[in-house]
């Protein structure tokens, strides 16, 4: 019988600051598996319900072999109803989320416990987070087999489509996207463009997403609004949340993207920039990037020097190091999709 996956996401219900479909980094990311899946010839679909009581619907509809709950949103006892409903279903709830984040949500580690003794697989995106269920399930006297990996993938474009953008010298763009919520690092992020750009002596404008909140993240956009507002070498840029396609094209307006995060399974809006002929620097959290995009996370002066590293860049290894970020990502997208098809594949 050939595998049928059907992952099922939650719908959103907040305004992140555009109408229309709400797109996320998570609906994102499950659209690159599905159509990784499906160029690989294993049947796969995605929807989005509305909550726990809408699953069984699509699930009869759709019958597949395996269901992926994407993150912790279904109670586990929700499972006790769907599983006799649909016996022949695998039930996996993924986790897209290292532990230091995944602990600022109150319910994901006893919901682990909970769907494993009922026989739902963990499945992570990341093998450091393997390694942390494993010990939940070890704990919890459960067979550590359902704690499983299914790694994120991305939509490479061609290294011949690369293109480098103009840059201003009085003006410097430096983007530092995603939600904000403290692991992100926007602050000591922001500290390290303005020592840059007073460096190359050009006016910063830092730009962020301003609509998304999480985890305690107003008083980072309070900080950020109340230090920009008061400097006259810098600004700060608010974007609202947009389509993937929109945000896209902004990032091509951005010189340089700073995501040296805390904490990182994968970083989206890092694989945006690479998408877009955007250098980004990080932290050595994001598992595709090299060495050569990577800077302290919490040295502000030593990620400054990164941005300046890379300001200085000629038009060779600037092309050399954009180069280099879509083959970083090629070759991690390889390992992904084999994993994924040599468990669901014929």
């Amino acid at each position: 019988m050939k595998n049928r996956l059907l992952f099922i996401l939650k719908s959103r219900e907040g305004d992140w600051g555009y109408s229309g479909a709400r797109e996320s980094g998570l609906s994102n990311s499950v659209r690159f598996v599905v159509d990784m899946l499906r160029d690989n010839g294993i049947e796969a679909k995605a929807v989005e319900v509305p909550d726990n009581n809408a699953i069984d619907r699509d699930v009869a509809a759709y019958r597949p072999t395996h269901v992926i709950i994407e993150a912790f949103w279904v109670v586990p006892e929700k499972f006790d109803v769907l599983k006799p409903l649909h016996p022949g279903v695998q039930w996996i709830v993924r986790n897209h989320s290292e532990t230091p984040f995944a602990a600022n949500e109150g319910c994901i580690f006893g919901w682990t416990v909970e769907y494993l003794r009922r026989g739902v697989e963990v499945m992570c995106n990341a093998p450091r987070a393997v390694q942390d269920m494993a010990i939940v399930a070890m704990a919890a006297r459960v067979d550590t087999s359902l704690v499983t990996y299914g790694p994120n993938v991305y939509p490479v474009p061609r290294l011949c489509d690369i293109q480098p953008h103009e840059r201003r010298s009085d003006v410097v763009n430096i983007g530092c996207f995603g939600a904000i919520r403290p692991l992100k690092n926007h602050m000591t992020q922001a500290l390290a463009a303005i020592a840059f750009a007073r460096t190359i002596g050009a006016k910063l404008r830092f730009h962020v997403n301003a609509t998304r909140i999480e985890g305690g993240g107003n008083s980072i956009l309070k900080n950020l609004r109340e230090l920009f507002g008061r400097l006259d070498c810098a600004d700060l840029v608010e974007h609202g949340w947009m389509p993937h396609a929109e945000f896209l094209s902004v990032l091509r307006g951005i010189d340089i993207l700073v995501q040296a995060s805390l904490t990182e399974t994968f970083n989206i809006v890092a694989a945006d920039a690479m998408a877009a002929s955007v250098p980004v620097l990080a932290s050595d959290e994001i598992p595709w990037l090299g060495h050569y995009a990577e800077r302290d996370p919490l040295s502000a002066a030593d990620m400054a020097s990164g941005l300046l590293t890379i300001w200085q860049e000629d038009d060779r290894t600037r092309l050399a190091r954009l180069l280099r970020q879509r083959r970083d990502m090629e070759r991690y997208c390889s390992v992904s999709a084999l994993t994924w098809v040599r468990r669901f594949g014929a």
